[in-house]
């Protein structure tokens, strides 16, 4: 008799979306649900309820039983995977989420950054397997980041380890959310491509005419995916702002090669689906900002291959991966 299959839920949470699944033991996905994150919500347990809502409609279309529940969020997430220290685009302030979500929720529940959740998938199930060192760099609302080190997520002391987005890249740069200036996800992010066609059609650039024409003139209509589909029709004004984030993405992985030397970059997020209209910039200036260019080995720069479901595929593993873990803490055995 075979042994049951183990599934578990994994819920990505960030600035615009909440995505979840059911996902099994080889990362496939099973069931999925998306929904749209509550818009700057001021009170936490909106998005509780929105979490505990996706969960249980979840619970209800898996055929097996669910072992854990994984969180994946958008902000500093502390050492002990249960409390968010600090959302930026979110209401979460030092939020005890894993205790809120188990008083409710049946099934034990563990909290990591969405980023490291990420690359988590993508080093187990997606286009960087086998490869003992990883960065990812999410590009998303802003930037998240990962570090996997044989075969272990880098968290460091306080768990906060990975924040790439909020290096300084620009002293005295456009404000962040973060609070300061100048962070790299100001330059580099699904924000910043955004902002910078927004800039343009407000100045009435016909540089932008193409731009303004399919929103109708109104910047606010305009979003990261209906840039990157004008760039993939031709726009040439679409591709150099995409030419441009990628320059700035590259500058910042050659920064990051300095510190941590991988093997390969990952990239992943909603930016991400650009492809190479995206990656061959990011590549040229990494290659042109890398320290010892010529002389040192060169990290592949890759896409991430599981797209929109790596933050929650990811998430549900490293869930399923604590509980059994502990399960053969308790009984002495190997897992």
């Amino acid at each position: 008799m075979s042994a049951p299959e183990q599934v578990a839920i994994g819920i990505d949470i960030g600035g615009t979306k909440v995505a979840g699944g059911v996902v099994d033991q080889s990362g496939q996905v099973l069931h999925h649900v998306r929904r749209d994150t509550p818009h700057r919500t001021t009170e936490p347990k909106v998005v509780e309820d929105l979490i505990v809502e996706v969960v249980e409609e979840l619970q209800g279309r898996a055929r097996s039983e669910v072992i854990a529940v994984g969180i994946g969020a958008a902000g500093f997430v502390a050492a002990d995977r249960a409390t968010v220290v600090f959302a930026p685009h979110l209401s979460w302030r030092h939020e005890p989420l894993r205790e809120a979500l188990v008083q409710r929720l049946a099934t034990p529940v563990f909290v990591d950054n969405d980023a490291n959740a990420a690359c988590w998938a993508e080093y187990r199930f997606g286009n960087v397997q086998g490869e003992s060192h990883v960065v990812m760099v999410n590009l998303g609302t802003g930037i998240g980041g990962a570090i996997i080190v044989n075969g272990r997520i880098q968290r460091g002391r306080f768990g906060i380890a990975g924040e790439f987005g909020h290096m300084q890249v620009m002293p005295g740069g456009h404000r962040c959310e973060c609070g300061n200036r100048g962070c790299w996800e100001q330059y580099a992010s699904g924000n910043a491509l955004v902002r910078e066609a927004r800039s343009l059609v407000l100045a009435g650039s016909p540089l932008a005419h193409d731009l303004a024409a399919s929103i109708g003139g109104d910047p606010r209509q305009l979003t990261g995916p209906m840039i990157t589909e004008a760039a993939r029709a031709g726009d040439p004004t679409a591709e150099e702002l995409l030419a441009e984030i990628g320059t700035w993405l590259g500058t910042g992985l050659a920064n990051l090669a300095n510190a941590f030397d991988p093997g390969a970059f990952v990239i992943g997020g909603g930016v991400s689906a650009a492809g190479n209209m995206l990656l061959d910039p990011a590549r040229d200036s990494f290659r042109r900002h890398l320290a010892g260019r010529g002389y040192r080995p060169e990290a592949r720069v890759v896409q991430a291959g599981l797209g929109n479901e790596s933050g929650f595929v990811g998430a549900a593993d490293l869930a399923r991966t604590a509980v059994l873990e502990a399960a053969a803490a308790d009984t002495g055995q190997p897992r």
